[in-house]
């Protein structure tokens, strides 16, 4: 028997192992299996067995199987493969991005001790006499051990040594790195089950009145919440440990350790306490009868139309059914106040998934999706990866949002669109819901390949915020540099605070100033490792690099002049932040950003601060915008439009339009009377005519026309191709050789090579290569097997070899 194996690496293929006669009645397909490969071992899952020996080589013999029972669905492994293929990537990187780590079990090296060396120690230096006694002692040392003797990390000239003397030599095992949590409970001793017995001994007078005080505290904690944890029990009768101890010695109390789930889950049952809106209920029918009809539907539904309530309905009829459920967010930010309602909903039934849990935490709950227990998953991408077993819907809530698509490292696929095919393979429903859907959502759907269901009133009729448009020409600053906070706006800021409401200012640049400029000859401090500027983060009094995280202390003379004075222009939230607490001293300022919302939390922490009107205005990023729903909001700021509006990118227009028209939705939610308020100097621009009318169909015509006219998505598809090299002349000849051999099958549907806006990223230089190929599925995958064709070859010219080949499908 072989099996073909999946390895956690970036292989050209699936290696084929040959299965020992023992492990024949155990192996199956999604068990991992201990494999080695280039003198280092690996936890490997087998994607299928069978009897075809390979003629081209004698296949070497997997060591050990893992598991009793598979750790993945016949689901998931199609999953894995679909996403290899169309992202053009390994599944071994599929199989890293999709199993906790724990399950991806680590080699760990372990220094073995020679018994033919004898304890003749004298010819070896003091650092090797150390780990050759120890080694004597134990026979076998780990690592982290001989680091520790040592009292360094640097080990390795000294084990390099002690193998070449012949002392020890090396092996290497598996490490499993889970360990269940366990906690220690208290129970009452047999004998006093009897409640005679029980009633003698608390009649006792000789007995200790602390022991009795904590004897009484166990047994009144036990009538009220049942198990008792020694925690719990000390914390709450205020006894020591010494007391406990008493009782436990004289065999009234006994201790148990018992294994417990790190997450704390509430009890299962479903409880839905809300009646739909006349509009929600035609929603929710027409969504049902389309989901009958067709695999995918998309809800249009306006900022504050209620459409988390339509998706608690679907979902309730799914886990009636005894199906599972995933609902996705685009940012695990969101996560935060959408389970709080979800929660209320399903309670137990509900569990969350997202990279800010703890690796032990995430197995867990992956064990109990694994199993059916868990029958609703609130999660971001990476959830996508869970081993469901029944799954009946997927909810894609903000189907449009950028941060569905995986950028670094591969695999680089969009989670909506493998959510799609993942759907599938269980004859499952999808859902996506936006109120500014993508380009290619609405055109899939008003083209009728997706159901379309139209919601466009908001929840208890309210109406959508009232947009002004507030012209930033007409206002000089003395320094020459954008308004942070014009005139009107601090006018509609004070009026709202007067009324009790709150504000939220929205600016897409975090830190202090995105870049500082010498006022003599205009240098701008950059990055050594990347080409570009370097912003200034006062909280830390320090510059940033955002695209490779260098921190640099701030400068203060001109490398170029030697000039003193600096100007620092435009502004991030920090700026931001410090000038409205100088213009409003008295009023309760937060800033929600990557920098000031970290840990577990933290951003959760901020939120329920900001809904219990604890907070009266909020800076941030795009964190602000997604989705989130705040009662007492009636003024909303976006403080920069000009550079929302000018990226070099075809889908500038949709992210732009998506984004303040995301973010106008936290305005007036409740009353209706909300207003949005937009700084910007180009004020003619189309975006802004459609954005001030709410008109998404509008603005649809518009994109979809130019899209038509410029042959890009929906109606091509896109692959980029970045090459990376440390050598820029380097990266320009591979990124020209390898469009010369395209060009003869695709030389029409090529553009570039070209260097892209930011031109080196952490010292590697970058070229890109676009392919935009018409919707043919033949001629996509012919492309698909051209470019993993060339890569090949370019990778076997040597001074190509260490050139980097990153094929992005679907880019932007």
């Amino acid at each position: 028997m072989y099996a073909e194996v999946i390895i956690p690496l970036a292989l050209p293929k699936n290696y084929t192992w040959s299965v020992p006669e023992a492990f024949r009645d155990q192996i199956r397909p999604g068990c991992r299996v201990e494999v080695k490969l280039r003198n280092k071992k690996y936890a490997g899952l087998v994607k299928q067995t069978h009897y075809d020996k390979p003629q081209a080589f004698e296949p070497a013999e997997l060591l050990n199987v893992l598991d009793s029972t598979p750790i993945i669905h016949p689901q998931q492994l199609a999953l894995w493969e679909w996403i290899a293929n169309y992202y053009l990537c390994s599944e071994g990187e599929v199989m890293a991005a999709a199993l906790p780590a724990h399950f991806k079990l680590s080699s760990e090296s372990i220094l073995v001790y020679n018994e033919e060396t004898g304890e003749d120690f004298t010819h070896l230096d003091n650092d090797e006499f150390v780990v050759a006694e120890a080694l004597l002692i134990k026979r076998e040392l780990k690592l982290s051990e001989v680091q520790q003797l040592l009292d360094s990390s640097h080990v390795y000239p000294v084990i390099k040594r002690l193998i070449e003397k012949k002392v020890c030599f090396v092996w290497e095992a598996l490490k499993e790195t889970y360990a269940p949590k366990k906690e220690s409970y208290i129970l009452l001793c047999p004998p006093y089950h009897d409640e005679e017995a029980l009633a003698n001994l608390l009649n006792k007078d000789t007995r200790a009145p602390k022991q009795m005080e904590l004897l009484l505290a166990y047994l009144h904690l036990s009538k009220t919440e049942g198990d008792v944890t020694r925690a719990g029990l000390l914390k709450k009768s205020g006894a020591s440990d010494a007391q406990l101890k008493g009782l436990i010695e004289k065999n009234i109390l006994r201790q148990e350790k018992r294994q417990v789930d790190r997450i704390k889950y509430l009890p299962r049952n479903i409880e839905i306490d809300f009646e739909l809106t006349t509009a929600q209920q035609q929603a929710l029918d027409q969504v049902s009868a389309q989901l009958r009809e067709k695999p995918v539907c998309l809800l249009h539904g306006v900022t504050a139309s209620g459409k988390t309530q339509v998706y608690i309905r679907l979902i309730e009829e799914v886990v009636r059914s005894g199906k599972q459920a995933l609902y996705l967010l685009p940012e695990i930010a969101l996560t935060s106040q959408i389970i709080r309602r979800l929660q209320k909903h399903f309670g137990g039934y509900i569990g969350i998934y997202h990279s800010k849990f703890s690796q032990n935490e995430r197995l867990e709950t992956w064990n109990k999706i694994r199993s059916g227990e868990i029958k609703v998953v609130l999660g971001a991408r990476s959830s996508l990866f869970l081993p469901f077993e029944d799954l009946g819907l997927i909810v894609v809530d903000e189907e449009h949002d950028a941060s569905y698509k995986q950028q670094e490292p591969a695999p680089r696929y969009h989670a909506r669109d493998a959510a799609v095919y993942y759907s599938s393979l269980f004859g499952a429903k999808v859902l996506l819901g936006s109120a500014t859907p993508s380009v290619e959502s609405y055109f899939n759907a008003s083209s009728g390949k997706y159901g379309l269901t139209e919601l466009n009133e908001r929840f208890g009729n309210v109406r959508l915020p009232e947009i002004g448009i507030i012209d930033t020409r007409r206002i000089v600053s003395k320094d020459k540099n954008k308004p942070i906070l014009t005139l009107p706006l601090q006018e509609a800021i004070k009026e709202s605070l007067a009324a009790g409401k709150q504000v939220i200012l929205f600016q897409n640049r975090r830190g202090y100033s995105p870049y500082q400029v010498c006022e003599v000859c205009g240098w701008i401090p950059q990055c050594k490792n990347c080409d570009v500027s370097l912003s200034f983060h006062k909280l830390t009094n320090k510059l940033h690099c955002h695209y490779c995280g260098t921190v640099y202390p701030p400068v203060n003379t001109c490398a170029a002049c030697g000039n003193h004075q600096f100007l620092q222009r435009n502004f991030g939230t920090e700026r931001i932040e410090e000038l409205l607490e100088e213009i409003l001293p008295e009023t309760r300022i937060a800033r929600m950003d990557i920098d000031s919302v970290r840990g577990k939390t933290a951003h959760d922490t901020l939120i329920q601060q900001f809904e219990q009107q604890r907070i009266d205005v909020l800076v941030g990023t795009q964190m602000v915008v997604k989705g989130l729903d705040f009662e007492h909001v009636d003024l909303v700021g976006i403080l920069d439009a000009d550079s929302i509006l000018s990226f070099a990118d075809f889908r500038v227009n949709e992210r732009a339009f998506q984004l303040m028209e995301q973010v106008s939705g936290r305005a007036g939610r409740k009353d209706g009377k909300g207003k949005v308020l937009i700084q910007v100097s180009n004020t003619q621009h189309p975006v802004l005519g459609y954005l001030r009318a709410h008109d998404y169909k509008e603005f649809f015509h518009h994109e979809i026309a130019g899209r038509r006219n410029f042959q890009y998505p929906p109606f091509t598809r896109v692959i980029l191709i970045t090459f990376r090299h440390k050598d820029a002349m380097v990266v320009r000849e591979a990124a020209q050789l390898f469009a010369l051999n395209m060009r003869a099958d695709f030389g029409k549907y090529l553009v570039g090579p070209a260097e892209p806006v930011v031109n080196r990223i952490r010292n590697q230089y970058l070229m890109e290569l676009m392919l935009k190929l018409p919707k043919e599925a033949r001629l996509i995958q012919h492309a698909k097997l051209v470019i993993q064709q060339q890569t090949a070859i370019l990778h076997n010219d040597k001074k190509f070899r260490s050139v980097v080949i990153i094929p992005d499908v679907d880019a932007f």
